[in-house]
């Protein structure tokens, strides 16, 4: 996560080289906010509340923005890209603020924010509801209790065929355990490359499953795709189960 102290520079100024990304316009109406005052969290908040305002809620509405955000058609915004939409929003923030959020929205550090990044980002963290539904899965796999899963434990307990994407028909339960079983890490890693060990902490599990959140808007179907993803009701499965995917 970015700092504050840790963002890079951006500046007013017309001939900074530094300032190549804004347009005359954009310089012109960033002269109310300038320097760095809000944190992360203050200026996510800001964010997101424009976002609202704007009728960003749920997938739908924020399929929509993104699609605005996104001039150039290209699946993912650039830095000017999303200045402009800041400038169009109206969220009070400056150019260097402006630079701050988008590295803080920016996961893997491509220089990009895609829509599933912006939607993680916005979405913030899960409600307790889903967050102790995922704990409870995490609880039952991990049988010896010692806090951290095992590619093998997940492979025994996972059914991917409650899988969204699996149930959308857009990957095989194959492809969705696979990505599965490596995403828990190498999404982590990108923040947290000293925490790769191998081995899949409370924490990681409920990141992963952030990222999964962000997509669904209703809290039942959640429920219900980690209750039969991880057999919360102790149900018996022919095929399907146990690793048998």
């Amino acid at each position: 996560m970015v700092t504050a102290g840790a963002a890079k520079s951006v500046t007013t100024g017309a001939a900074d080289p530094k300032n190549a990304w804004m347009t005359e316009t954009q310089r012109e109406s960033s002269v109310s906010y300038r320097g760095i005052t809000k944190n992360d969290d203050e200026l996510t908040a800001a964010f997101r509340g424009k976002l609202a305002s704007r009728g960003a809620r749920g997938l739908l509405g924020m399929q929509r923005i993104f699609k605005i955000m996104d001039d150039n058609n290209s699946g993912t915004l650039d830095i000017q890209e999303f200045w402009k939409a800041i400038c169009d929003f109206r969220v009070p923030v400056s150019p260097e603020e402006c630079r701050q959020l988008f590295d803080l929205f920016d996961l893997d550090d491509s220089g990009e924010i895609s829509y599933d990044e912006l939607m993680r980002c916005v979405a913030g963290e899960m409600n307790p509801i889903r967050k102790g539904f995922v704990q409870r899965a995490f609880k039952k796999v991990d049988i010896d209790g010692s806090g951290e899963l095992t590619k093998e434990d997940i492979k025994r307990s996972y059914n991917a065929k409650m899988h969204p994407d699996v149930k959308k028909g857009t990957k095989t339960e194959d492809e969705v355990l696979a990505e599965f079983l490596d995403t828990f890490e190498v999404h982590h890693a990108l923040k947290h490359p000293e925490d790769r060990d191998g081995k899949v902490t409370v924490r990681e599990f409920i990141e992963y499953y952030s990222n999964i959140s962000s997509t669904i808007d209703n809290d039942e179907y959640f429920e219900l795709m980690i209750t039969n993803a991880w057999n919360l009701n102790n149900v018996s499965y022919a095929k399907g189960w146990g690793g048998e995917v």
